[in-house]
């Protein structure tokens, strides 16, 4: 997908799914307001390696469902 999208519409659009975002546009606290989705699977890993094999030059991983409570996050 070359379209750029906001963050509301790959919200709605990718349901419990991870994202790798190009080009992220993001405000002033870094988080993405727009992007265009190169990439979407319920499965990380999956996406993860295909920023590996795209090596976008800017991108961001976004993931659209809710972490489950007893998960630990680190930033």
């Amino acid at each position: 997908m070359d379209k750029m999208m906001t963050i509301a519409e790959i919200w709605s659009q990718f349901q419990s799914e991870w994202m790798l975002v190009e080009d992220p546009e993001t405000d002033e606290f870094l988080e993405v307001q727009k992007g265009k989705v190169r990439y979407h699977s319920k499965d990380r890993d999956e996406v993860y390696r295909k920023a590996v094999e795209l090596h976008p030059k800017r991108f961001a991983m976004i993931y659209t469902g809710t972490i489950p409570k007893d998960t630990a996050v680190v930033l």
